[in-house]
């Protein structure tokens, strides 16, 4: 009698949990960023993993089939803007809570349409793939291929950003100076789009330092913690500096003993959880969001 109704409620749970998924599935779907195949990805690739740390962050590694996870306003909230979610993790491995899943669901309950980016790792043991190469392509890819649904997911095309947070800020600063029209002759209709993000937001970025500073830049959102490494907590007044020197409108923020890394977490100190609500005031503040 206990077995039939142990095997009973196991049934059920399972069917519980199954459903569980698919309902996380239909709200917040993985899109492969190339279908059939990222062009340069590795023969025989070892499937994609994942760790889960003792403060329960899921850390992801060994990506070699780049997508975007979809998080997109609740209806009649939209605001017509979009933003790409790029975690960081050094280029060896993603770290998909704190910057990345949890910040895609603070924009998309803010009326902001996420997209939360795993991409090709440079720097993992092994890895045959490049920063300024295949990671750079596949947040281009990326921004193409949330433009070229644009309509679909009710994004304005010239409202469309991207946030990196740590390695994924490097990336986002890259994505804004390395960008192109699009190829109008690829037989690809994704191809087509332009790569140029509308607005750059880089917190406690790794910073290239071969950027070619323009009025052409995309605005920028400034912000890491004053007891970050000094590459980051010296060198990010600085870009804002060139930035500002280059006509380039940004905003710059810096949180008074915060260290690296704090993304949106329950245990941020109060300073330093009020970002997201300065990053969405100066959304406001450049008719990224709002009336245009």
């Amino acid at each position: 009698m206990h077995s039939k109704v142990s095997l009973r409620w196991i049934a059920c749970l399972a069917a519980v949990l199954l459903t569980s998924c698919a309902l996380a599935a239909a709200q917040h779907p993985a899109i492969f960023l190339w279908p059939n195949g990222a062009p340069g990805a590795a023969a025989n690739a070892p499937p994609e993993a994942v760790r889960i740390t003792p403060e329960a962050d899921h850390v992801i590694s060994s990506v070699h089939r780049p997508s975007i996870t979809v998080y997109l306003p609740p209806p009649g909230t939209a605001t017509g803007a979009a933003i790409l979610v790029i975690p960081g993790g050094g280029h060896r491995e993603l770290w998909m809570d704190h910057e990345g899943y949890a910040v895609a669901e603070w924009m998309s309950g803010h009326g902001i349409a996420a997209f939360v980016l795993k991409y090709r790792l440079a720097r993992e043991p092994g890895s045959t793939y490049t920063v300024e190469g295949t990671e750079l392509q596949d947040v281009q890819r990326a921004l193409r291929l949330i433009r070229s649904r644009a309509s679909e997911w009710s994004i304005h095309p010239d409202r469309i950003g991207v946030i990196g947070f740590s390695a994924g800020g490097e990336l986002a600063a890259l994505t804004g100076d390395r960008f192109d029209a699009g190829n109008q002759t690829a037989t690809d209709p994704i191809d087509r789009q332009s790569s140029r993000p509308a607005f750059q937001a880089l917190l406690y970025p790794a910073i290239p330092h071969d950027l070619h500073l323009s009025k052409e830049t995309p605005a920028a959102f400034l912000a890491c913690g004053a007891n970050d490494r000094q590459d980051i907590s010296e060198d990010l007044p600085q870009l804002y500096l060139q930035m500002k020197r280059a006509g380039v409108s940004a905003e710059l923020h810096i949180f008074a003993g915060v260290g690296h890394g704090f993304g949106i977490r329950k245990t941020n100190t109060v300073n330093v959880s009020t970002w997201p609500d300065l990053f969405q005031g100066w959304l406001l503040a450049n008719g990224f969001i709002g009336t245009k």
